[in-house]
């Protein structure tokens, strides 16, 4: 085992990092203590390392409980990419599969074993386990999606309660329990039920800053929306939707639009989604369109975007499901549709539960999620305040933060709204009220008399849309009522009144936010940009050659940095954060060649300034007349032809330096070399100007290569 002079030093060897992220590095000398601990941390906090680099820092096996044959399946490959011993035993493998990873563990090649609750408790694994401990040891157990052993969590599994065994057969074994969510309660659950004795307890902030959050009105055409802000992102995708029907609708749609998507839902056959799954973590297609049946354990780390197309039921569902955006760190966009037809496909499905009480947390879980949508503050306020998570606002990473909307004060119209509802004795929906007070002659208004109403009418300033902007602002504000019988008939309560007797202002948000989907996350060079394609396609092919993941190859992270770095040799390459020794030696050669061979061509054409300046001087311009034209110095315009007339292009160098000098300059370099312009200068005299000797020396050097 290689000994390392600090804990840094072991991060970039085995996973190529140079520092580790807030918390990581407490749990991992706690970890080398030996100490039970209890880890929250949100997807894409980094909870993975936090067990993996003690592993490997320790004698003995590190057995990883986790639930879902795909998450084992990935990690599993990622670990061996960077030259880890780890392996997984599940249902998936045979039985000669498993006898000759069962030889490996106890030959002492494999760190990391990773199992499902159901097989470590088996009786027939049991004894393996005790033989694994004689053996070489057992350094820790973790227990990864700790969650799922309350029944306060939100995916409890029975068979989670089984591992107090743990505990109770190997006590002196220390256990990591790990989850991404869970509140104070399920966290002294997992305590209890985990046997943990005198844990530490690290939570990390819910907040994930790469993340933009934002809330577009969901238009009639739904689907042209959707369409558009794929087509501006950049990247892999989730799309969400509340129904199968739906999944499969926006999945073929897109298809037909030339994107390359599938779906993922219950009705389709474990082979299907399977198979779905594993070519969207291989980015053989762009975009996954799912229900919430796509969910925990999808390990693919460069998603960019997610896209809640339909409402989603709860916050701790929209939580999780938007989180699987940027996990890498990097920069992704996280949008939500709101539609208020959503609400009452989400009502229908709340009225079909048998059990009261599930249906009352269901609407207030679904009346949490309306207020994040509509919602004006500061989007991560809202979310983290939800976790118990205090955030002051103000993010840069959400639309209300970037563009607030303008708050009007519409007491009067409130008025107005109020007094309609109370006119119409308290017995009808919104749509009814608006129709009264814009004047409507439609045969309910006219078959109940409404038309006769004083209210009938006063409204037709305002459209339709605003009346129902301010009737959802009342019942979000608490200052109107709505039955949940499945009427949705509106109800007047203590503050209603205050609003009608001139006791209580009103103020809504008005909705004029610009489409932020149509600005880039982020500038970057088409050159730069150019490249980082070049190498993702290189990563696709050699990813599909050892069928693994392109992740697992190099993180998107660790791409961007090669576009922007450039680096031509393995020195370099080796600075690059990701990079390992392991990489560089798998895949090192291969991505330097396509650096250089980019670099190269680039350096051979020119670049977008330097065309313009062609174009200018092709024209008949001046060097002078050029540089007063585009605002920059002349010294600047000389560079530019003097490139230009190293890469060859239609520049006449006669117009700028005499024939007779430009066969002195050549001579001057012939006998000088290509060295800088100043010993040059020395050797001509002073009657040759820079400007004259670059503008040579570019031709000069284009005829010697």
């Amino acid at each position: 085992m290689p000994r390392f002079q600090s804990l840094e030093a072991a991060l970039k060897h085995y996973f190529g990092y140079d520092s580790f992220r807030p918390g990581q590095k407490q749990i991992v000398e706690q970890a080398l203590q030996n100490r039970d601990q209890l880890i929250v941390m949100p997807t894409g906090g980094g909870k993975s390392l936090c067990f993996q680099l003690p592993a490997l820092l320790q004698p003995g096996l590190t057995v990883v409980v986790s639930p879902l044959i795909a998450l084992m399946q990935d990690q599993v490959e990622a670990l061996r990419d960077n030259g880890i011993g780890a392996t997984f035993l599940n249902s998936s493998l045979n039985l000669h599969q498993v006898r000759s990873r069962e030889q490996a563990i106890l030959s002492g090649k494999t760190k990391l074993l990773y199992v499902a609750p159901e097989r470590l408790l088996n009786e027939k694994f049991l004894p393996f386990l005790d033989l694994i401990r004689e053996k070489m040891g057992i350094a820790a157990f973790a227990i990864d999606e700790a969650h799922c052993v309350s029944e306060w969590g939100h995916d409890f599994r029975p068979e989670y309660r089984q591992l107090k065994q743990l505990r109770q057969r190997y006590p002196g074994v220390p256990t990591l329990a790990l989850t991404a969510t869970a509140t104070d309660r399920v966290r002294q659950d997992i305590i209890q039920q985990l046997g943990l004795e005198q844990p530490s307890i690290h939570v990390a902030s819910f907040n994930r800053p790469n993340l933009y959050y934002e809330v577009q009105p969901k238009q009639k055409q739904s689907y042209s929306q959707l369409l558009q802000i794929i087509r501006q992102s950049e990247g892999s995708g989730i799309v969400y939707c509340l129904s199968r029907r739906k999944v499969d609708e926006i999945a073929f749609k897109l298809q037909q639009d030339k994107i390359a998507a599938l779906p993922y839902h219950a009705g389709l056959s474990d082979t299907e989604r399977a198979e779905n799954q594993t070519r969207f973590i291989r980015d053989d297609v762009r975009v996954m369109v799912a229900t919430i049946a796509f969910g925990m354990g999808i390990n693919k780390p460069d998603v960019r975007f997610v896209i809640h197309h339909d409402l989603p039921r709860n916050i701790e569902g929209y939580y999780q499901e938007s989180g699987r955006a940027g996990r890498d760190g990097e920069k992704a966009r996280c949008t939500l549709f709101l539609g208020y037809g959503d609400i009452k496909t989400i009502e229908y499905l709340i009225d079909q539960k048998t059990d009261v009480q599930e249906q009352r947390i269901a609407r207030q879980q679904l009346r949490q999620v309306i207020d994040f949508a509509e919602g004006t503050d500061c989007r991560r306020t809202i979310v983290l305040g939800y976790f118990g998570e205090r955030f002051v606002g103000q993010c840069s990473g959400c639309d209300n933060c970037l563009a607030p909307k303008p708050v009007a004060d519409w007491t009067i119209e409130a008025m107005k709204f109020l007094s309609c509802v109370a006119r119409c004795k308290e017995k009808f929906g919104m749509n009814h009220i608006i129709d009264i007070l814009r004047g409507s002659k439609n045969q309910k208004v006219l078959q109940y008399g409404h038309n006769k109403l004083s209210t009938y009418g006063i409204g037709k300033d305002k459209t339709v849309e605003e009346w129902r902007l301010l009737g959802r602002s009342l019942l979000h504000q608490g200052l109107l009522d709505q039955t949940t019988d499945g009427y949705s008939v509106l109800k007047l309560n203590s503050a209603s009144w205050e609003v009608m007797r001139r006791q209580r202002t009103v103020s809504i948000a008005i909705d004029n936010t610009p489409n932020l989907a149509a600005q880039p996350l982020e500038a970057r060079t088409a050159e730069v940009e150019m490249l980082f394609q070049k190498l993702r396609s290189l990563r696709k092919e050699i990813a599909d050659e050892q069928s693994v993941p392109p992740y697992v190859i190099f993180a998107d992270s660790t791409l961007k940095f090669m576009a922007l770095q450039q680096p031509q040799t393995l020195t370099e390459f080796a600075k690059l954060s990701g990079v390992t020794s392991h990489k560089i030696a798998q895949y090192g050669k291969k991505f330097l060649i396509e650096i250089q061979a980019y670099t190269q061509t680039q350096n051979s054409h020119p670049t977008g300034t330097e065309q313009y300046t062609l174009q200018l001087y092709q024209q008949g311009l001046s060097v002078a007349e050029i540089a007063q034209k585009r605002d920059l110095r002349p010294t600047t315009i000389i560079r530019h032809l003097s490139d230009l007339v190293e890469k060859n292009q239609d520049v006449d160098l006669d117009r700028l330096v005499d024939r007779d000098r430009q066969v002195k300059i050549c001579q001057a370099l012939e006998k000088l070399g290509d060295i800088s312009l100043t010993p040059i200068r020395e050797y001509l005299g002073e009657d040759y100007s820079y400007d004259e000797i670059r503008l040579v020396r570019g031709r000069w050097r284009h005829e010697k290569n």
